[in-house]
């Protein structure tokens, strides 16, 4: 099976970076008085960008979502490599592709550049799109932008992610969805959801890459 490009999603597909978002987050709530959120709730709260994390941290308390805002993006521009790394197998099966390679995510821009650039693997993909540089996942607007930019056809390209909201952006944009089982979303989600195309391992992405 070949494609002419494999868009990837970030958090929970390429690397795990729950452990410094969940500090990062506690941080900030507990700057303010609000209550602490255990790993598994920041786990849930992941995937639709930095300000829905927020705004879902804070629960009840919608009027400090800009204020937590403003003391977690600082701290967590400084400790995002403390702890987040590749998913077992990553290293090893971008580097065996022979597709370009680009990354589409909600987190923003920079903050995304700097985690793939601090773990080498920058180097891999021909675009990074990340929160505020495009439309937001699921709209399909980024998948486009990186299909117009790298040169490829909706229907040459495949989008690997690891929840139902890369899902639905591989559906908006008429693009083929792989779906991984060790990011945010279990398995069993991601199957109610309708993913199809499933890999356990990262080794299991090599057909669509080559």
């Amino acid at each position: 099976m070949t494609t002419r490009l494999a868009i990837f999603d970030l958090d929970g597909t390429l690397v795990d970076s729950v452990d410094d978002l969940t500090v990062s987050v506690n941080y900030a709530l507990r700057a303010v008085g609000l209550p602490v959120r255990t790993r598994d709730e920041v786990r849930r709260f992941v995937g639709n960008g930095a300000r829905p994390l927020i705004a879902r941290s804070v629960g009840d308390r919608p009027e400090r979502v800009e204020e937590v805002l403003a003391i977690w993006r600082p701290y967590y521009e400084e400790h995002l490599l403390d702890h987040t790394r590749p998913y077992p197998g990553i290293v090893e099966v971008l580097s065996l592709a022979r597709r370009p390679l680009a990354v589409q995510t909600n987190k923003p821009g920079a903050m995304a550049r700097r985690i793939l650039d601090g773990l080498g693997l920058l180097p891999s993909f021909a675009m990074v799109l990340g929160g505020g540089e495009g439309p937001a996942k699921p709209d399909p607007g980024g998948v486009r932008a990186i299909l117009e930019r790298v040169g490829a056809r909706a229907e040459d390209a495949v989008l690997v992610g690891d929840t139902p909201i890369d899902l639905a952006t591989a559906r908006n944009a008429d693009v083929t969805f792989v779906a991984v089982t060790w990011g945010l979303a279990a398995r069993e989600e991601l199957v109610r959801a309708g993913a199809v195309n499933l890999v356990d391992r990262a080794q299991d992405l090599a057909s669509w890459l080559t």
